[in-house]
């Protein structure tokens, strides 16, 4: 959050609340608001503000990639020049298969993270991606993923979450 966004110790609750399992069951945001015995109402409405501030960008599931068959994955990074930034972005968010692309302050300016189902089907979607940028294998950052580690973070954001010890 920043000075600009007003939030109270019920926001930090519903934060700490979505950083935690969100059920499948028919009424979500119902079982959510029970849990924070709030009404499913005052729920939807912090959840709507919080996001018009730009707090929470959506909510969305973490998918296992392996079980979907995406067996490959690299991070990738390129010397962007600033004037080319949103040109060489635009031309990698135009893949499925890339899942963040971010800008650095850094001689490599544009990280992005790449995944297919095998190495030869991330390779020939990095070559494909090095053509139509115009940046060649010797210029790039290639760093493919050896071992996948999945790292739970959560932050906790209200006051009797932040004070446990």
């Amino acid at each position: 959050m920043n000075d600009n966004t007003a939030t109270d110790t019920l926001d930090l609750k519903i934060l700490d609340t979505l950083q935690q399992d969100v059920p499948l069951v028919a009424r979500p945001w119902e079982a959510i608001a029970a849990r924070l015995d709030i009404p499913e109402a005052l729920l939807l409405e912090r959840l709507r503000h919080l996001n018009e501030e730009g707090v929470i960008r959506g909510i969305s599931p973490i998918v296992e990639s392996r079980a979907l068959g995406i067996t490959a994955a690299t991070l990738v990074a390129l010397p962007v020049p600033a004037e080319r930034i949103r040109e060489v972005a635009g031309l990698i968010n135009a893949y499925p298969e890339v899942s963040h692309n971010f800008r650095r302050d850094h001689y490599y300016s544009l990280w992005f993270t790449l995944s297919a189902e095998s190495k030869e089907a991330l390779e020939q979607l990095l070559s494909e991606i090095l053509t139509k940028t115009g940046f060649s294998r010797d210029r790039i950052l290639d760093l493919p993923t050896v071992n996948k580690i999945k790292i739970d973070v959560r932050f906790p954001l209200a006051p009797d979450r932040r004070e446990a010890p």
